[in-house]
């Protein structure tokens, strides 16, 4: 018959019974009063079949019930049916600590797997994955990618053993992987001694993209230049880097070792800046340093056209540092300070000059913008051994030009305290 015992129909199998309780939850095996030696029992059986949990008697009443029940009667076995509900009780409760030791093993392997697959690919797709999703490719308008790889790294391998080479590259890596965790960038992979870092995906920063790369960058090869290689400490590591931002499309390759991969022009690009470097330097685009100069802290040298593969001539940029932005904020506050007027040749022939008291630490250069307006001249006295030395320009619109800002002024003129003077030509 089975424990779930049903008069009408003798035959249904367990799956069937599940079945059954899942479309029913009231349903029972059958079950008469008669079938109980006194009804009491009876309601006991059934509130332990109740449908809520709370419902159910624990084992402790249920214990206490049929102790009760054996005092009432004559008969003796109290002891038998005493050992059983105990054994039954210690089951229970073996059981459940049981299984919620192995939950607790079942969730640490889970964590330990979770936090791998999110060491090979971003969490937002690793937790889609994890969810059984398949990741659709994604288009990302703008992202910054860094591409380096170690000068000279050919002739340090052939001098050194394979441990010795694997030792190094770990150790490297190592050092650069701690300094990405500080930073909002993914690093997409490691090929050989090439290094590839991207930000602004799978989650979209702005145009900070090109602000954290730059940053990385300065950073990284700071790291390099004080690295040590263990099996040739008096040799200096020379890293090449390259950068550059512009469109890429991204997402999911493979079903065994997936990988997040990146394609379009800009990942080229990007390896050709970091191929057409030099060493122990940070080579620009000039998509970046467009980028770079809005933030207003990215010291660039320009370094000229180089001619690139499939590029022709491309004028590129050299990454030097950041300033501190609160250098930079203090910059801006000076000029603003500034107790005297700046004021500026107006277009109805008019000359303005800077005083060059509190403005002296300044040092403002000017911009050449228009030359079809001869006749007009702009004089600034600079402040150099109390001696004012006077830059003319022939322009309608003259720019204003401080390392931390830039101040257009078009067409008129511009006063901070009221005190404009300007004079005919």
């Amino acid at each position: 018959m089975g424990v779930f015992y049903l008069r009408e129909n003798e035959t249904l199998s367990p799956e069937d019974v599940i079945d059954h309780l899942r479309k029913d939850s009231n349903f029972r095996p059958t079950f008469e009063d008669e079938d109980c030696a006194r009804p009491e029992e009876a309601a006991l059986v059934r509130r332990c079949w109740a449908t809520d949990p709370l419902d159910r008697p624990d084992f402790a009443h249920v214990k206490n019930s049929y102790r009760r029940f054996m005092k009432q009667s004559d008969t003796k076995g109290g002891n038998l049916v005493d050992n059983l509900l105990s054994r039954m009780e210690q089951y229970a409760n073996n059981l459940e600590s049981l299984v919620e030791e192995r939950t607790a093993d079942y969730l640490e392997q889970k964590q330990k797997a979770e936090d791998l697959l999110y060491m090979m690919l971003p969490k937002s797709i690793a937790e889609q994955l994890v969810k059984g999703l398949s990741v659709k490719a994604e288009w990302f308008d703008e992202v910054t990618i860094y591409f380096s790889d170690i000068c000279g790294f050919t002739a340090l391998s052939a001098a050194s053993s394979p441990m010795e080479v694997v030792a190094l590259l770990n150790d490297l890596y190592t050092t650069f992987d701690h300094i990405l965790e500080e930073l909002d960038v993914y690093k997409v992979e490691t090929i050989g001694d090439a290094y590839m870092v991207v930000s602004g995906l799978p989650n979209k920063n702005g145009i900070n993209h090109a602000r954290e790369i730059a940053r990385m960058s300065l950073k990284l090869l700071e790291a390099v230049k004080t690295f040590t290689i263990r099996h040739k400490p008096d040799e200096q590591l020379k890293l090449r880097i390259g950068m550059h931002s512009g469109p890429v499309c991204a997402g999911v390759v493979g079903l065994k070792m997936p990988r997040y991969c990146l394609f379009g022009d800009t990942v080229n690009t990007a390896s050709r800046m970091e191929s057409n470097g030099e060493a122990l330097k940070i080579h620009v685009s000039p998509s970046t340093k467009l980028l770079l100069d809005k933030f207003g802290t990215f010291e660039l040298k320009l370094r000229g056209d180089v001619e690139m593969k499939g590029k022709g001539k491309v004028t590129t940029y050299w990454l030097l540092g950041e300033r501190p932005e609160v250098e930079v904020t203090a910059n801006m506050e000076k000029l603003k300070s500034s107790h005297k007027s700046l004021a500026f040749r107006s277009s109805s022939n008019c000359v303005s000059t800077i005083p060059e008291e509190g403005i002296s630490d300044l040092e403002p250069t000017f911009t050449k913008r228009n030359t079809e307006n001869s006749a007009n001249i702009a004089s600034v006295p600079q402040h150099n051994n109390n001696k004012p030395k006077h830059t003319t320009f022939k322009d309608d619109a003259v720019e204003f030009r401080n390392d931390a800002a830039y101040t257009p002024l078009l067409n008129g003129y511009a006063e901070s305290n009221g005190d404009s003077l300007c004079s005919k030509v």
